[in-house]
């Protein structure tokens, strides 16, 4: 029978995302690492998270930052060794903690030891696992156009290599040195499977499974097409036909044995709400929820290139069709930011005068909804996106490449630049700001990518010192969570749908309910009549009394009778009343 997950112990969790080589270097050598990590583990247990998620630390060329793994069970040399992981885990164990390892099973490097048999030769014992074809019929392999089919790369380009030692081309959805493995191939599923419990072994608490999703392909590998000018191929590889099956067996294989214990998320581009609930329903045993891209994708035109100006009532549209389409089966994975967007306060909030109140606000109405919140690293201090002035600032290869072919097919190369500027991928990556010494406390040595200059005013230290910070708002809102079962089990009802300045709902368990008021807008907003609201609790406030426009008595509890003062711009409160 369906179900939601309202009961699992992840409802009451909040998931803090780690991007190893940005966190912390401890060794000087410009790259974050493990032994930084271990060393601000009380730094994370006293922000409250229940959870830390790590991208990939696994051995690898790093052409994609690691989420091009060559070797699945070690460490690669740049962020430490399978020791200081262990030291690392009994850190993150020892404080109440889980931790959850990022894992890309999608494809491999090209470095990885399987590739590199398959490759060796037609009549390997592991060319079929991965995807190997001929060029088109009638075509010379080799030219432009004879690749096996027109599938797109999300990083540009087609989605085939050509191997010119065997006349064949692999398919690599993202890298030409990250090929796709063939999940149709029973030993690859049963190799995946014993390297997860070989992890799982070793004390880890789960995985975020990155493009889960697209693990099966049809097996034909027809032409796609191409809507609105994106990649073409998607509807033959997102959400294939044997994915539940495949999810499924992994559930079995892997995690049944602690069922309960462990986190199984999967990252899947594309999904609808329908998919999503098959996926999450615990009836059904795949995954415990899912990373959906509908509401990160409403700023984008044609591509993430183009911007388009985000309207709150689209943003509110999607995510109550998520909340009340999970409401009774699945649950819902809540973010705003992670290590592929950029960074929330200056995509959908201000990051100029009003930075501290919008990255409140953002996380206040993200963290009130009901799903499991991810805390990306340097949100809860309200990092921003980078000044970038030139090409050579971007390590990304996502916008180096849409740079670079952009640039080839005309366009002006200022344009183009202005196009990378505030959906980079870089800009989630640069690194954490700890404090206003050199490199912002991250390194001793030169920086892999350029600290954003605004550490000065914006670190941890500073934050600490500040009652009033971004970062002090999030331990509120995590404590919140934790204390109060109406944020993670409550129902979610939404409010002023129509509404383009206030963002309102309820949360409501049995007895209990909360009303969220958030103006995300730089002008003073009126949320009108709730009169049933007076003498309701103030749980949360994001704007001093003194300083704001909203009548609440004593600071404690809402006044004006009928609740008809006004929100400050980028002013968010969380009231509660007893029914």
């Amino acid at each position: 029978m369906a179900q939601s997950s309202a009961d699992a112990w992840f409802a009451d969790a909040v998931v803090y995302q780690i991007y190893p080589r940005s966190f912390v270097d401890s060794d000087g050598d410009g790259f974050g690492d493990l032994a930084g990590i271990t060393g601000k583990v009380d730094y994370l247990a006293d922000l409250g998270v229940d959870v830390l998620w790590l991208s990939p630390i696994y051995p690898s060329p790093q052409d994609d930052n690691g989420y091009d793994i060559s070797d699945y069970q070690d460490v690669d040399p740049l962020f430490g060794s399978l020791e200081l992981f262990d030291g690392l885990l009994a850190a993150v164990h020892a404080r109440g903690m889980k931790l959850v390892m990022d894992l890309v099973v999608n494809h491999t490097s090209d470095e990885h030891r399987w590739f590199a048999e398959s490759r060796s030769s037609p009549d390997s014992p592991r060319r079929d696992w991965y995807w190997w074809r001929p060029a088109r019929d009638g075509m010379e392999p080799g030219t432009p156009g004879a690749e096996p089919n027109n599938w797109g790369s999300f990083f540009s380009g087609p989605a085939w290599e050509f191997d010119e030692a065997s006349g064949e081309y692999y398919l690599h959805l993202f890298s030409r040195k990250q090929p796709d493995l063939n999940w149709e191939n029973p030993e690859v599923r049963e190799a995946v499977y014993s390297m997860m419990r070989w992890w799982l072994d070793r004390g880890v608490d789960g995985f975020r499974m990155d493009v889960v999703n697209m693990l099966s392909k049809d097996v034909g590998l027809p032409d796609g097409v191409a809507v609105g000018g994106g990649q073409p191929g998607g509807e033959h590889f997102l959400n294939g036909p044997r994915i539940h099956e495949f999810l499924h067996e992994m559930h079995a294989e892997v995690f049944a044995s602690g069922e309960g214990r462990f986190l199984a998320v999967g990252e899947t581009p594309g999904v609808t709400v329908d998919d999503a609930r098959l996926y999450t329903d615990p009836a059904r045993a795949e995954v415990d929820m899912v990373f959906q891209f509908e509401h990160v994708d409403l700023d984008h035109g044609s591509s993430k290139w183009e911007h388009k100006p985000l309207l709150l009532t689209d943003l509110k549209a999607s995510f109550g069709r998520w909340q009340a389409g999970l409401a009774e089966i699945g649950w819902n994975s809540l973010y705003w930011n992670n290590h592929d967007q950029p960074r929330a306060v200056s995509r959908f909030g201000d990051d100029g005068v009003h930075r501290v109140r919008s990255a409140k606000a953002l996380a206040t109405v993200l963290h009130l909804h009901r799903g499991t919140p991810y805390v990306y690293q340097g949100e809860e201090l309200g990092m921003t996106n980078y000044p970038f002035s030139s090409i050579d600032d971007f390590q990304d290869i996502e916008s180096r490449n849409h740079y670079a072919e952009a640039v080839a097919a005309g366009q002006d190369p200022a344009s183009a630049l202005e196009s990378l500027r505030r959906p980079s991928r870089d800009n989630a990556r640069t690194p954490v700001q700890w404090d206003d010494s050199a490199h912002a406390g991250f390194t001793t040595g030169t920086p892999w990518l350029q600290v954003n200059p605004n550490y000065h005013e914006i670190n941890t230290v500073a934050a600490l010192a500040d009652p009033d910070s971004v970062l002090h708002h999030y331990r509120k809102l995590i404590a919140l969570r934790h204390s109060e079962p109406t944020v993670a089990r409550g129902d979610f009802t939404m409010l002023l749908p129509n509404d383009e300045q206030i963002y309102a709902f309820t949360r409501r368990l049995e007895n209990t309910e909360l009303l969220v008021l958030a103006n995300l807008s730089g002008e003073t907003a009126d949320p009108g009549e709730l009169a049933d609201w007076e003498g309701a609790e103030l749980v949360i406030g994001t704007v001093d009394i003194d300083a704001g426009d909203i009548d609440i008595d004593a600071g404690t509890h809402a006044g004006n009778a009928a609740r008809t003062g006004k929100l400050a711009p980028w002013e968010a409160v969380v009231l509660r009343r007893t029914l």
